[in-house]
């Protein structure tokens, strides 16, 4: 990347292998990158990183994980026919201590578009997705929860029209109102199945 009298260009990230050490003074280190990852993401239960984890487990399931993450996109995933995806994910159980099952939440709110190239927010707010992927950690025993057991997970995939319609500017929405949207429910394989029917119906109304 190179410097000019405009600005700093947006970086060109590498998908790293984890195989890459850490140096000091010309000399490699007994630390890797694999490392860092083990010490910064071995919970996989925590918010940040089951949030994470469940766009993971989405992109695998369209077949678009052979990337690199883009951090701050104003979506999540698009689809090779240029269907724009948001992931949201929610569990019942947490790392720490809780005497009760969490509610399942989810955030909805319209954004404003920020474009990482320019680094400029958009005027309008809006739902930046065409369409939603609710990502439910469903277990509710903590010794066996196991957040790379697929079979624990359960997925809600919705139009952002739908959510345009009913609820043009909530903010969060629970497990049972998004169950009255009669969104189509899915298991893992499900998934990619399940987005190119909503496709269809999204081409359909365009």
């Amino acid at each position: 990347m190179l410097e000019n009298e405009t600005g700093f260009a947006q970086l060109n990230v590498a998908r790293k292998t984890g195989d890459e050490r850490f140096y000091r003074n010309g000399n490699l280190l007994d630390l890797t990158l694999h490392n860092f990852w083990q010490w910064s993401a071995s919970d996989l239960v925590s918010n940040t990183t089951r949030g994470i984890l469940a766009e993971y487990i989405v992109a695998n399931a369209l077949g678009l994980a052979d990337g690199v993450r883009a951090a701050w996109d104003a979506f999540d995933l698009l689809t090779k026919d240029g269907i724009k995806i948001e992931v949201k994910s929610a569990a019942y159980l947490q790392s720490w201590y809780h005497k009760k099952l969490s509610a399942i939440t989810f955030g909805i709110r319209p954004t404003r578009l920020w474009d990482a190239s320019t680094n400029r927010l958009a005027t309008e707010l809006k739902r930046q997705a065409d369409i939603y992927v609710f990502c439910v950690l469903d277990h509710k025993e903590k010794d066996s929860l196991d957040s790379l057991n697929l079979d624990q997970w359960e997925f809600y995939i919705l139009r952002a029209s739908i959510l345009d319609e009913k609820f043009p500017t909530q903010k969060t929405i629970g497990l049972g109102g998004l169950l009255k949207m009669n969104p189509c429910v899915a298991k893992y394989e499900e998934i990619a199945r399940c987005i190119e029917q909503l496709s269809g119906e999204i081409e359909c109304a365009s």
